[in-house]
């Protein structure tokens, strides 16, 4: 198969995606470097990263609900807008030398907690850009397009710009959510199904009397409120199984990223000079395995080949804890990423094309939230467990629980039978 020409739109809403990714990354670092000029308290530093991982958590079902109320490419625009006001009043306060704790923990939290609307609205919304077989691909550019922007090109930048002047990543950043907000403006308008619509949706097992029988059947999903997207993730066996691996993968997967310097530092032996380019095979590994997602769903079809990931992703995490030097250990980090990103592509792509229009943001957004509530768990972990008995073991553990999950997600995305 031949990969086709993105539309007017799609382009439009990827150059959007990524400006806003580039700003982001040179925010996020910036952000812990301004905190460290602040304070050297770990434990303040930490309430600022904690700040902006809560949002995601306590507003991410009402975020579902507003993109299915009303205009997504609106909702973006608009989500971007008061962005851009926020990051650039924290500019000015950093100007003034007035961005003490306080200043940055609700910074933090205020950007984290309209990004749970923005990624709500942009999952809904990409469906009505792309036709249903292009999603793999399209899902496949937007992740690689926000991986250059992000990894490759704004991380680096941002210490570069904080050291020229610490507003100047703020500014910059301001200006990003700007462009991708008149950019995002500029998509055609679509139509939203109304938000108390009743569907008859099909999935699952269905109830005959008193007995459960395979196959498919209607149900009724109601069509307000957040506990709509929560049912209709839950009814559908290959969504459901979709989100609760993304959710036990990501335990092993947190706790990974939590020792991973440590890990390539003192194990792999990596000297602290390259340690920038170890940590890039990481974004090699994941532009290469974005880009081809789509080209593997087309050949072996989305749920066969997120069985298959499982599979490598588990290889590659095998070999990264088996190995102690720097090479074999860069190409199995590379690989592992390359296996994530297909997988966060496909499971994206195969919810966008099996879930009713009206329920895209709910559903999008319960899952993030199952995929996510597992992340700080692990990397608690594995920092208790690295302080306990060595980074080395943590990497084994990682792998160990990462197998697990992954043998139980070939069992639950399974091929239907009957």
């Amino acid at each position: 198969m031949t990969a086709s020409r993105p539309g007017r739109d799609f382009r439009l809403l990827w150059s959007a995606t990524v400006t806003s990714r580039f700003g982001d990354s040179l925010r996020t670092p910036a952000l812990a470097l301004l905190a460290a000029t602040v304070t050297r308290d770990p434990r303040v530093i930490a309430a600022v990263t904690v700040a902006g991982q809560v949002p995601p958590l306590l507003l991410g079902l009402l975020g579902g609900v507003y993109a299915d109320r009303g205009d997504r490419r609106r909702t973006m625009a608009l989500v971007d807008g008061v962005r851009a006001v926020v990051v650039a009043a924290l500019a000015v306060a950093v100007a003034l030398d007035r961005a003490g704790v306080a200043v940055l923990v609700v910074a933090a939290f205020l950007l984290a907690a309209l990004g749970t609307f923005f990624d709500a609205a942009a999952f809904a919304l990409l469906p009505s850009v792309v036709p249903p077989e292009e999603l793999p691909r399209a899902n496949g550019r937007l992740q690689a397009g926000t991986a250059v922007a992000g990894g490759l090109v704004g991380a680096p930048a941002a210490g570069v710009l904080f050291a020229l002047s610490a507003p100047l990543p703020f500014a910059v950043d301001a200006l990003t959510f700007t462009a991708a907000a008149l950019l995002t403006l500029t998509l055609t308008p679509t139509p939203v199904p109304p938000p108390d619509l009743r569907r008859s949706c099909t999935f699952g097992r269905h109830r005959t009397g008193h007995k459960r029988h395979k196959g498919d059947h209607n149900c009724k999903i109601a069509g307000k409120g957040a506990g709509a997207g929560v049912r209709f993730l839950w009814g559908e066996r290959t969504l459901r199984g979709v989100a609760l691996v993304t959710a036990g993968s990501n335990l092993a997967i947190s706790g990974l990223i939590a020792v991973l310097v440590l890990y390539a530092l003192e194990v792999l032996r990596v000297p602290p000079v390259g340690y920038g380019l170890f940590a890039a095979t990481a974004i090699v590994g994941g532009v290469a395995g974005a880009l081809g997602a789509g080209r593997l769903a087309a050949r072996l079809g989305t749920v066969a080949t997120l069985r298959v990931v499982l599979v490598g992703q588990t290889v590659a995490l095998t070999g990264l804890a088996l190995a102690r030097h720097p090479v074999p250990g860069g190409l199995a980090l590379a690989g592992f990423a390359a296996g994530g990103a297909v997988w966060n592509s496909l499971a994206v792509a195969y919810g966008q094309r099996h879930v009713p229009p009206e329920l895209l943001g709910r559903v999008g957004a319960a899952q993030r939230l199952v995929g996510m509530v597992t992340a700080p768990v692990g990397a608690a972990l594995a920092g208790f467990a690295g302080a306990a008995y060595g980074v080395a073991p943590v990497a084994g553990a990682a792998a160990v629980v990462f197998a697990l999950v992954s043998v139980a997600g070939w069992w639950a995305l399974r091929p239907r039978s009957g």
